[in-house]
């Protein structure tokens, strides 16, 4: 999990990627030397702070998005979310200004008059304007859980990355922007179905514990969300799922979305399925993963990578 825990302390919330993105362009850089297939890698001018893998002849795309949720330091002590983070009292959020580090409190004040709750923070001195603010990283480990701040989606990124060391075909897409309304799948998508003629994905990301979804019984097979993809698509994966003998969960939301929206709703048609191990306390500092729920989401993309 050390991994895994390295990534969870990376400040890259949707518009700043470019620290995990340099992260991630080490970590291949040393490690595709032992994977069984060299990637080609394609990244930097045209692809903003993306990053493609192309792997052998590849058919199906794994989307993780690597950006995360947080804060913008508006004016003085006020705050604007970064995508929909929760918002509890006390929660402590850290950041940089050219002053320094800070280790910061969120602050739910009522305003007087209106009663309306504006969000600001607990700090000695004014943050500079346009600070980005993300959770501080609590790293929690015991045999069946790991826990921490942006499991969603560094652990879809994990996923990924232990996928690409046996893959022979396929390509890998690292994507930004995803948590604040998206803004790069779609060009990624262009690029890949003119350069290589893929046309089909899988969205390596985090879902939800809900009464139908446990942890410890496998990775969700999403069967919709706020969008509903293509179910002769999904049922050629509950079919792979099913032969190869995986465990997985159905899910079924009418809310929430994720990189599939953009591939849905750009210029080519794709099919797409929502594939991931899901937490608990989403898009909080204290995002809950069961230990077998992530093994059976890297088996099971394994399985689907070789078989679609």
């Amino acid at each position: 999990m050390k991994l895994l825990k390295e990534m969870c302390a990376i400040h890259a919330p949707s518009g700043n990627e470019a620290a995990m993105t340099a992260y991630l362009l080490d970590y291949i850089k040393k490690n595709k030397k032992s994977w069984k297939v060299k990637p080609k890698v394609y990244s930097g001018e045209g692809f903003q702070d993306c990053i493609v893998m192309v792997f052998g002849k590849p058919r199906t795309a794994i989307f993780a998005h690597i950006d995360s949720i947080g804060f913008t330091v508006r004016y003085g002590k006020q705050l604007v979310k970064i995508g929909g983070p929760r918002m509890v009292e006390g929660f402590e959020l850290v950041g940089e200004d050219s002053q320094g580090k800070a280790n910061v409190k969120l602050h739910l004040a009522e305003d007087k008059k209106t009663k309306e709750i504006k969000l600001e923070y607990a700090y000695k001195r004014d943050l500079e304007t346009g600070t980005e603010l993300t959770f501080k990283p609590d790293w929690r480990e015991d045999k069946e859980y790991v826990q921490c701040c942006y499991m969603d989606n560094r652990l879809g990124v994990y996923n990924a990355l232990k996928v690409a060391e046996t893959l022979k075909d396929g390509v890998i897409v690292f994507s930004c922007y995803e948590e604040h309304n998206g803004g790069t799948v779609s060009f990624i998508q262009k690029f890949l179905q003119e350069k290589f003629k893929v046309k089909q994905a899988l969205i390596s990301d985090i879902s939800w514990i809900t009464e139908g979804v446990l942890p410890g019984k496998g990775p969700v097979i999403s069967m919709r969300d706020s969008l509903i993809p293509r179910r002769s698509y999904v049922n050629k994966i509950i079919e792979i799922a099913k032969k190869q003998k995986l465990s997985y969960q159905l899910e079924v939301e009418g809310s929430g979305g994720s990189d599939a929206k953009e591939l849905q709703m750009a210029e080519y048609a794709w099919d797409w399925c929502f594939v991931g191990a899901a937490e608990q306390h989403v898009h909080s500092p204290d995002e809950k993963v069961h230990k077998k729920d992530i093994q059976g989401m890297i088996d099971l993309y394994k399985a689907l990578m070789e078989k679609l």
